[in-house]
């Protein structure tokens, strides 16, 4: 046989066993970390998952991940990819050095420095210039007669407004047979974290911006009344919801974070600054994971022993207690993490240049491809394992 059908044959076999394991959950959830310039690694994952023809029903994000989610649920399954490449390339910015310029001597020797310098560059450029359909520098922000919440900052993000607006009909994301959209988000008054959710009200432009108002950079956003910050400040990651709303019904989920909590010692100022912010803003999720596995065993057993109970038993006010706590529910998370790139350092969030978009796009989508092609890790979990995790990369 040629080979060359044979592995023609073999993929499409494995994509069909993947649509029959993935048509197994009720929810399927894409769960989108805060990140900035990294967050086009998760437009990356989500082209993969569209190639393969799984859909999420539910997108959660925070900050970057907030907007990556509006692109998706404001827009009709076939134009998702398109508009998201559309949205990353309307904030992104073109090198100012051209293509033709190469470093000088041995390029081997000369090329991570080379890199390293371009990526320092643009982002410097991003925080005098600002981004393009993002934000642009504000004028004289430390003037007292210019003193509110909503510009209290060093950026106006008036053009993301725009750029959003343009590229998402949130009718769509509003419309009751829509995916189910939540974003995080921080209030300021009350210090309390809170999510904005379509089932719970209509979703506008101000919810997701306020999602990636990450201060003092970007202003405070007004919702209803109340004025917010980026729910990263909190938790930079909305895996608990969905996690904790989706504990009744079988779940697979996508949770794609952009920060590494695992990482080298540093050795010097500019990588204990790299080092810090990944821990930082990779909040903690192994230990949410491990938290949230942990209750769904135990809602498991509860299911389980609750099935021992006589019929004549089971209006007893205790056993109409546990209904609440139980559940039989079995979750099969997947968690994809960017991984910083050599020349990338502590400003590899707000370095909006168009190679480095590319690179993270590639990555995402790569890293997707790579777990798509072990379809049988799709396959519902079993009663006793009810929550699985699958931490994969291309090179593991």
């Amino acid at each position: 046989m040629d080979v060359r059908k044979k592995s023609s044959e073999s993929q499409a076999s494995a994509r069909d066993l993947l649509k029959q394991h993935h048509a197994d959950y009720k929810t399927i959830a894409l769960v989108l970390q805060g990140g900035g310039a990294l967050g086009a690694y998760q437009a990356g994952v989500y082209e993969a998952l569209d190639e393969a023809g799984v859909h999420p029903n539910w997108v959660a994000g925070i900050s970057i991940g907030a907007l990556n989610a509006a692109i998706i649920a404001g827009n009709a399954p076939e134009h998702r990819v398109e508009r998201l490449r559309e949205f990353w390339r309307s904030i992104t910015r073109p090198p100012l050095m051209p293509a033709w310029i190469t470093p000088p001597l041995d390029p081997s020797a000369w090329e991570l420095p080379w890199q390293n310098g371009l990526s320092g560059l643009a982002a410097l450029r991003a925080l005098t210039e600002g981004q393009p359909g993002f934000f642009t520098p504000r004028p004289f922000p430390l003037m007292p007669w210019r003193a509110s919440p909503a510009t209290a900052s060093w950026y106006d993000t008036s053009p993301l407004k725009g750029t959003l607006e343009r590229l998402v009909d949130f009718d769509r994301i509003n419309h009751k047979t829509s995916m189910r959209v939540s974003v995080g988000a921080v209030n300021i008054r009350t210090g309390n974290f809170a999510y904005f959710d379509n089932t719970e009200g209509n979703l506008r432009v101000e919810h997701f911006m306020a999602s990636g108002a990450l201060p003092p950079g970007f202003p405070a956003i007004e919702v209803d009344g109340e004025f917010y910050w980026d729910g990263g400040m909190v938790s930079n990651t909305p895996l608990y919801k969905v996690l904790s709303d989706a504990s009744c019904r079988d779940s697979l989920v996508f949770q794609v974070d952009l920060w590494s909590a695992r990482g080298e010692l540093p050795r010097d100022l500019a990588e204990v600054t790299t080092r810090s912010k990944d821990i930082q803003y990779s909040s903690r999720t192994r230990l949410i994971t491990e938290y949230m596995a942990n209750r769904q065993r135990q809602q498991r057993v509860l299911h389980d022993l609750m099935a021992l109970v006589p019929e004549d038993q089971r209006q007893h006010k205790a056993y109409k207690q546990a209904e609440i706590y139980a559940s039989g529910a079995l979750v099969n998370l997947f968690h994809l993490i960017y991984r910083n790139k050599p020349y990338e350092g502590h400003y590899k969030d707000y370095e909006f240049s168009v190679d480095s978009m590319n690179q993270h796009w590639s990555s995402g989508r790569d890293d997707m491809l790579c777990t798509l092609d072990e379809p049988d890790w799709f396959a519902k979990p079993s009663t006793e394992h009810p929550f699985v995790t699958h931490d994969v990369h291309c090179d593991d």
